[in-house]
């Protein structure tokens, strides 16, 4: 989830915290409790700070080890430790048990969206990826922020936020079983789909769609239970030219193949220089698709420049290309 959801869902856990007698009948207790599991249900995101780098590194690494089972176990030691430090007669082991959550819970419901995490690791290199939630959904988000005001106004906040996470438990039942029923309805236009990956918009009823088959890509969008496909492309394997072959040593397009699952390539070639585009299929809105990896090669196929990320506009494109060197 985005980092504004995961802060209110600490909140939440810290006030169903409160439910706990231990908790309750020490102020040091409760306030590092509080501030315990608004942190512990953040820093599993610490590796947002790789986005400084690149975002061939962070894409690679973004959701890895700082979410795999043993971090899970490390972060509320460290959480807690950190706080014993400064408030030494804090109860120590109702501390511990709601970091835990806290921190749990934060990879727990990441692997609901569609990114996804390696919450198996070291066990698994897997990426866990539901695709059910959106990483920010409006009625997640707006649900604990109501319910944070009426903490502030004075309702109590343990049964309240209990209430709150049961209808979020009915809420995503409801979205798994709207995909289902999608993913039927996809499987019966496209019976030869090899695979179909269905994806969640802010917007409530409306999903993104990418299907692939031994020969084309389909690109479409479902609102409600019906599905458009708005593009098709023909699938074309990547030929092991000599181009092609030096732009796939490029860290930033290794990168978004380590991502991408459903994609289609480009090649241009100038006087100059050859350009390799890489296009990810998932992500079209109003008809463009932003997520790209695109390689420049000079005649004897040097690498010039590269990039891979989010782009709306090829003058963008071009002006990363100039600055962002490989």
């Amino acid at each position: 989830m985005d980092t504004g959801t995961h802060i209110v869902m600490g909140v939440a856990i810290g006030g169903i915290a409160t439910l706990d007698p231990v908790v309750t009948e020490s102020s040091v207790t409760a306030t590092s409790v509080i501030i315990a599991t608004i942190v512990g249900s953040q820093i599993p995101d610490i590796d947002t700070v790789l986005k400084l780098k690149n975002n061939a590194v962070y894409i690679r690494n973004h959701r890895g080890i700082t979410h795999s089972i043993p971090a899970v176990i490390l972060w509320p030691m460290l959480i807690v430790g950190t706080i014993y430090l400064f408030q030494p007669e804090v109860n120590l082991a109702h501390l511990w048990m709601w970091t835990q959550l806290a921190v749990f819970l934060h990879v727990f419901v990441d692997i609901f969206n569609a990114y996804g995490t390696q919450a198996l690791r070291p066990f698994s290199s897997k990426w866990l990826a539901l695709g059910i939630i959106n990483t920010f959904d409006p009625f997640i988000f707006i649900l604990h922020v109501a319910a944070i005001i009426f903490w502030v106004f004075g309702a109590s906040p343990g049964y309240l936020f209990l209430g709150m996470y049961a209808v979020i438990v009915a809420y995503y039942i409801h979205r798994f079983v709207l995909k289902r029923k999608l993913l039927k309805i996809v499987n019966e236009m496209i019976p030869d789909a090899s695979e179909v990956i269905i994806a969640p918009t802010m917007k409530n009823s409306e999903w993104r769609i990418a299907v692939m088959n031994d020969h084309q890509f389909f690109v479409g969008r479902a609102k409600g239970l019906t599905v458009n496909i708005l593009d098709q492309f023909n699938r074309v394997p990547v030929p092991e030219t000599a181009v092609l072959t030096a732009a796939m040593e490029d860290h930033n397009l290794a990168a978004f193949l380590s991502f991408s699952p459903v994609y289609r390539w480009e090649m241009d070639e100038y006087d100059d220089h050859y350009e390799v585009r890489f296009i990810d299929l998932r992500y079209r809105s109003n008809g463009h698709y932003p997520f790209v990896a695109v390689v420049k090669l000079d005649n004897n196929l040097e690498i010039l420049s590269s990039y891979t990320g989010w782009i709306y506009s090829e003058e963008k494109l071009q002006k990363k290309l100039e600055v962002i060197p490989n």
